[in-house]
Parts: structure tokens; sequence; C-alpha cells
């Protein structure tokens, strides 16, 4: 049977306080817990006017504190921003606030322009090319394990510790994130929202074809983050997407603004290449009502060989959000599944 999770980016929308967004992901975190979905993922961006989540462990320490059974965790920690160390002490900590239910997702794009890049890093020219040695460091320490032989920080352990540990994810829209995850043996989700899928089946092929067995994952365990909205109509649901279409040909342009409500979407003159992108992305875009959208994920799963897919909805009304993720979870029956920290 298909998982579905949810990715929130802590969207920030016209007409609303820009703090608004970590509030409504507190409230929309219980909400899909109640409908039974497996996890809530926090994205991770900065100096961006579009997105507030800037801090995905702090937001997943409150979500975790105020949920019971759904799993919590990042899409992504940037890790060449921090030390691995310092990330498996958060982790860590986090395990303890909710033993079992801590997902740590890494990344390594910057989340950010380059400028801001080396405001939270100095090194940021280069830390990107460490990144499979701060995952294997981070690895180490979240386990409670020495670091390999001859390492200047072996003898060092992130506190505190515990009997359970947070499962490691790798994130990506190309090549590199499926090997990183391959090689050291974890599970790895397709950020197929990002290029609207193109790249997926070799990012796939490469995961499993190289990948090499762990002892938690014997087995390699794909997932795909997509985003997708369903409405009780066609019509409603073409309404609401006029908020993603205007705020993707703006995002293309290097614009990365609150997003439109479909009011100002409907209002806005669009040029003549700009109608013609819009139909494109209406073609390739998941929205519609839950059969419509239900189908579209199970023949995506399918194609891919995935077992759990992640839905980012982004959309200017947090009830109409809300709403969507509901539809979803009653077109797959959701709440009879009841996963998965105990599994």
């Amino acid at each position: 049977m298909l998982r579905l999770s949810v990715l929130d980016q802590s969207t920030v929308v016209t007409g609303r306080s820009p703090d608004t967004p970590i509030r409504e992901s507190l409230a929309l975190a219980q909400h899909c817990e109640s409908l039974g979905y497996t996890r809530y993922w926090c994205a991770e961006h900065h100096n961006s006017p579009s997105q507030a989540g800037t801090a995905p462990e702090i937001l997943i320490s409150a979500i975790a504190a105020t949920t019971s059974r759904i799993r919590v965790g990042s899409a992504g920690v940037m890790l060449p921003h921090y030390s691995s160390l310092k990330v498996a002490e958060q982790f860590r900590v986090l395990e303890a606030i909710a033993p079992g239910r801590i997902d740590l997702g890494l990344g390594r794009a910057p989340g950010s322009d380059g400028r801001t890049a080396f405001a939270l890093n100095p090194l940021a020219e280069t830390a990107a090319d460490h990144f499979p040695a701060q995952v294997r460091d981070l690895l180490a320490w979240l386990a409670g394990e020495k670091l390999v032989e001859g390492h200047p920080f072996r003898d060092i352990l992130a506190q505190p510790g515990g009997p359970t540990i947070p499962e490691v994810w790798m994130l990506g829209s190309s090549d590199y994130g499926p090997q990183v995850a391959a090689y050291f043996g974890i599970p790895f989700c397709f950020a197929h929202f990002i290029t609207d899928g193109r790249g997926v089946d070799q990012a796939m092929a490469l995961y499993r074809e190289t990948y090499r067995p762990s002892e938690r994952f014997p087995q390699p365990y794909a997932a795909l983050c997509v985003w997708a909205m369903a409405a009780e109509t066609e019509a409603e649901a073409a309404r609401l997407f006029a908020s993603r279409a205007m705020s993707r040909l703006a995002r293309d342009r290097g614009v990365f603004a609150p997003l439109p409500s479909p009011e100002e979407a409907a209002a806005h003159r669009y040029s003549e290449a700009e109608l013609l992108r819009l139909e494109r992305l209406r073609a390739r875009a998941i929205f519609g009502t839950p059969t419509v959208v239900a189908d579209r994920l199970r023949a995506l799963a399918a194609k891919h060989g995935v077992s759990e897919i992640a839905i980012l909805t982004t959309l200017h009304d947090p009830e109409a959000r809300r709403h969507s993720y509901t539809l979803l979870a009653r077109e797959f029956g959701l709440a009879a599944q009841i996963p998965l920290a105990a599994e």
C-alpha cells in the first residue's frame, strides 16, 4: 500500500504576516497526524521572502512535542552550512523528545543564494566538497559510534545518547544525492517537485544499482516528493492552482516572492510567452479532484517503483490546503493504515 507523507515549506503568502506560516505549519502537522500521514517534513530555506522555514530543527521540535504518532523530520538540513557534530546533537535531542519518530533528511544544495551561503558558513566555497565526509561523521555521531580511526574528533560523542536514533534520508534532484545515499545505505527521496520529474529515472536507477546494504536498511528504500493538490471539483482545483502557476513563473525569472492569492493570479496580465508556459505547467502539474490526483500519484509510484510519496501543497488559503490533505487521506484510506513508528 502506498504511504503518503507531507513536505511543508512554511510558504509565505500575500496579505498575511511572514511569521504566520510557522504557526500554520504547527496546526497542519497536527491535522495531518490525525489523518494518518506517515511523516511530516520541514524544509530549509534562507533569505527568501517566499519561505519562512529557515530553521527546520526548531520547527521539528515544536511539532514533535505537540504530536504523538507521526514521524517528524527535515527535508532537509543543508549540511554544508553546519558542523556535523552540531547537527548530530540537535537531532539526538529531537530523538529524546520523540523517540522513534525523528527523520533527518540531508541535502547538499545551499537552499539560498551564494552570498547567504557565505553568511551561514564563511567556508562555503569549499564546504560542499566535504559533504560525503560530513555524512560519514554525522551517521557515526547519531549512532553513538566512534569516528573512523585517526579522525581528530574520534573520541567525541554526540549527546544525549539513547536507545533509538533518527532515521537518516538523503534528498536530491540530480544524480549526486542518490549516489551518496547508495554508498551509505540510507533511504533516498527525489525532489520531483523541483524538476517536474526530469532526471528521476536516472536518479532512481543509480540509487538502486549502486546501493550498498546497511544494517538498518538491507534493501534500498526510495520515495518521491511531489507537488499535488486536490479540491472538490476540477474548477475549484484549477482556481487554486493559479497561485502556484503564477509563483512558478516568477521563480523561473529568479523572483522569489510571497505566494499570490488566486484572485491576484486571475487579475494578472500574462504575456503570450507566459500563457504558453502556463499551459505547460498545467499539463504537468498534479491537481484536480481526489480521484484524479490519487490515480496520478499511484501511477507515478508504480512507474518509479516507490512505496512512499511526500506531498507538497502550497496554497494561499490554509483551510484549502488542509482540505486538500484531508481529501487525499480519504481517497487513500490513510486512517486505516496507522503507520509507522513501531514497525
